[in-house]
């Protein structure tokens, strides 16, 4: 009987390093293409703040009015808002945006369900990848913030995400907020007495990466007061 080492290898044979090689190579080219239309779209934006949360909030359901007003008021104090360009909470987030008469931008992923563009996003300020990675770039490099509403894996690891990068100070800090106390609490009670008290897997400072409010006029407050405290406005 042939051992899983051994089929392995076997199937490797039946297509060639240098297919594999080829196909590697000229998917390099589709990462760069995506790389250089969300760097040339999102340049031109000016400061943002980015909000995240699940696609499958209801319209009527209280976070996705949250998000609404928080977009709303982001624009009223001079940033744009940048989200995921689908359904739930990001399409309430632009329509926040555009009912202020702000600037919004969706960075949309080519998804099998779920993630459809909202309607709430101009034609060009959509765009849409096939590359997680390469959207999460985007996400990191062109947003003075995060706020985050309750969500599922995907807002998890947008969010989990940048807290790495600024715990390993790969990227500066910029404030995340997480937004709905009673949706955050179970997670924030065991990275607080698991991870950091009993296994000690990240240090005290670490939990001051994030931040956790309840309404829309906290985590707007949030933003603008950290970038007072560096005499910055909405158009550094």
């Amino acid at each position: 009987m042939e051992k899983p080492a051994d089929l392995i290898k076997d199937a490797f044979e039946q297509k060639t390093w240098n297919e594999i090689h080829t196909t590697d190579s000229w998917r390099v080219f589709k990462i760069i293409s995506e790389l250089v239309e969300g760097f040339e779209k999102l340049a031109r934006i000016g400061p943002c703040v980015s909000i995240f949360g699940s696609a499958r909030t209801h319209y009527n359901d209280k976070y996705y009015k949250l998000s609404e007003e928080i977009a709303y008021r982001l624009v009223q104090n001079g940033y744009g808002v940048i989200t995921g360009g689908g359904p739930g909470i990001m399409e309430a987030a632009n329509k926040g945006a555009a009912r202020g008469n702000g600037k919004s931008v969706g960075i949309n992923i080519d998804l099998p369900f779920e993630q459809k563009p909202n309607p709430y996003i101009d034609g060009d300020k959509l765009i849409t990848f096939d590359h997680f990675f390469v959207r999460k770039v985007m996400f990191m490099k062109y947003s003075q913030g995060f706020i985050v509403l309750p969500g599922g894996f995907g807002t998890f690891d947008e969010l989990f995400e940048a807290i790495t990068l600024i715990q390993t100070r790969k990227i500066g800090k910029f404030p995340i907020i997480l937004v709905g106390t009673k949706y955050w609490q179970g997670l924030l009670s065991w990275i607080e007495e698991t991870m950091l008290e009993e296994e000690h897997n990240i240090s005290p400072q670490d939990l001051d990466i994030f931040k956790v409010v309840d309404t829309a006029e906290e985590a707007v407050d949030q933003i603008v007061n950290f970038y007072s405290r560096y005499l910055l406005s909405p158009n550094f």
